[in-house]
């Protein structure tokens, strides 16, 4: 027995993401899609940090001990050893390699930020990106003095106040949160308008 049309349910509505694919579709579902991929995220995040950190340790390089090279000449006691933190002047051989090792150690947190926040459902706000980058620095301040061999630390320690060091790790923080969340901001907003129905996304065009 047929049922009379106008008994009939009406057809469902296609799902507004029926026409991605469905990997896509469960990608969004678990708030994967709207992400950038960490190695990216840690590069973008990290260099922003390493810059930020960089010049505050120029500023307070030139305050404290004069030169601004001294504290990011210091870090290339990885290579040089105590030579290192008696050099004052820059010059390709200390500030260059200095800023170098400081720049992928950046990276590296960098990364570790994105990796720890990427499954979050609301990774891409300001605050949450903040306070993981905040709690990413204060651990990179840990292991820098707490978990590594003198030879590997810092070495700008030996030269700098430890205000001095707290404002670093804090320009090292903002630099974190300020790269990590803008790329956030940005795949989110990639990531709607792929998931945007055809028909809908060039009516909005018109």
């Amino acid at each position: 027995m047929t049922t009379p049309a106008i008994c009939r349910p009406p057809p469902a509505a296609s799902s507004p993401r029926s026409d991605l694919p469905s990997t896509h579709r469960l990608a969004c579902r678990h708030g994967i899609a709207d992400r950038p991929h960490v190695a990216w995220e840690g590069l973008v995040a990290g260099s922003l940090a390493s810059v930020l950190s960089a010049l505050a340790l120029a500023w307070a390089g030139s305050r404290q001990t004069r030169s601004a090279a001294t504290p990011l000449n210091a870090v290339s006691q990885w290579r040089w050893g105590d030579r290192a933190l008696r050099e004052h002047r820059a010059s390709g051989r200390y500030t260059a390699l200095g800023y170098a090792i400081h720049h992928g150690a950046s990276v590296f947190w960098g990364c570790v930020h994105a990796a720890a926040l990427r499954s979050h459902p609301q990774a891409h706000r300001l605050h949450l990106a903040t306070a993981g980058a905040a709690a990413t620095s204060v651990l990179a301040c840990f292991v820098d003095f707490r978990c590594t061999p003198e030879r590997f630390t810092p070495g700008f320690q030996h030269h700098l106040s430890r205000n001095a060091l707290a404002g670093t790790y804090a320009a090292f923080g903002v630099g974190l949160a300020l790269g990590a969340w803008a790329l956030r901001v940005r795949a989110r907003r990639d990531a709607e308008a792929e998931a945007e129905p055809t028909g809908a996304g060039a009516a909005a065009r018109r």
